[in-house]
């Protein structure tokens, strides 16, 4: 995404852009978005929450988008009355500031294996090595440092930011985005254990399986998913995975998951489709987690979870329950004779 807006748009045409519906003058013109207590003259703005109205009092955005609830709020503003601000958004965001071009070529620097393969248009960075027989799709660009194992694939469109490594057999689809420092198809931490009586070592166990990564996924700075010892590990289409995660071998990862930051699964778990996993959850070994479960906030989860459950704490479970043992807990306390400090 490019720093500077490169145009400007009237506030007609924002509500073409949205679909919205405009109250308010048509031909009043924002470069660029800000959130409303930072916003001034020229920039647009959203209100999607009552909690935000202190922020609109002093707000000096030219145009707002918001929702009916809402529209009075903003007086004479030029206002845009939309479903979800949030998701109106997205398209003036790809307008003002549109991605940035790019040009197809190979820098000198990059190393590239026999039998390596890619089409017309590619994009191949600095120092980039490619091993043997790696296969890149239409329009995929490879940044600076990368390290791409023998018999890697990466689909059409794809995006590696600098310092992604993919292990040897790794297979990335189309759409997706691996930011910096992802690291695809190393071992997953499985071993033997040794020790005993005759204080043998640990034996490590080979991992043969592969790493794969479906269409339309985003995985986060710094996340690691591991390949599979004998199966594969698997990551559905459109699943969103955030900076510093950790996904182990074996473990298969349905469609449209969001996984938040510093989350943790461990081996041969199955996560079903449109999960979401909040930051810091972890996940215990061979856990099966149903479609649409929630797993809010540092919950720790030992056991499997039904589709459609939102659990919490440690041992997970289920949301409401916490909330009410918790709430008992400090009566007692306070009846006991404790203080809040």
């Amino acid at each position: 995404m490019s720093a500077e807006p490169r145009r400007s748009l009237s506030a007609a045409e924002v509500a073409a852009l949205t679909g919205g519906r405009l109250v308010g003058p048509s031909d009043t013109r924002v470069a660029a978005i800000a959130p409303l207590d930072r916003a001034g003259p020229g920039d647009l703005s959203f209100l999607a929450s009552a909690r935000y109205l202190p922020y609109l009092e002093r707000s000096r955005a030219s145009v707002l988008l918001c929702v009916e609830s809402l529209a009075t709020a903003a007086g004479d503003t030029a206002r845009i009355i939309v479903a979800d601000p949030h998701a109106a958004l997205l398209a003036v965001l790809a307008v003002l500031y549109p991605a940035p071009a790019w040009t197809p070529g190979v820098h000198p620097t990059a190393i590239i294996g026999a039998g390596t393969q890619w089409s017309d248009l590619v994009a191949i960075g600095p120092h980039v090595v490619l091993g043997r027989d790696v296969k890149l799709g239409r329009n995929v660009r490879v940044g600076a440092n990368c390290v791409l194992g023998d018999g890697v694939t990466i689909g059409d469109d794809t995006e590696l930011y600098p310092q992604v490594t993919c292990y040897p057999g790794t297979a990335v689809g189309r759409r997706t985005i691996l930011h910096s420092g992802v690291r695809l198809g190393s071992d997953g931490f499985g071993f033997v254990p040794g020790g005993g009586s005759d204080g043998a070592a640990h034996r490590k166990i080979p991992h043969i399986g592969r790493c794969v990564i479906g269409d339309d996924v985003e995985i986060g700075a710094n996340s690691c998913v591991d390949r599979g010892s004998v199966d594969d590990t698997v990551i559905g289409d459109g699943t969103k995975i955030d900076n510093l995660v950790h996904v182990a071998h074996n473990v298969h990862i349905g469609k449209r998951v969001m996984i938040l930051a510093l989350a943790g699964i461990a081996g041969s778990c199955h996560i079903g489709d449109d999960v979401f996993i909040g930051g810091e959850v972890g996940v215990s070994a061979h856990c099966n987690v149903g479609p649409g479960a929630r797993l809010l906030v540092q919950a720790g989860v030992i056991g499997d979870i039904a589709a459609g459950a939102t659990v919490w704490g440690t041992p997970a479970r289920p949301h409401r329950d916490v909330l009410r043992a918790t709430a008992t807990l400090y009566r007692s306390l306070d009846r006991d004779g404790h203080d809040d400090a």
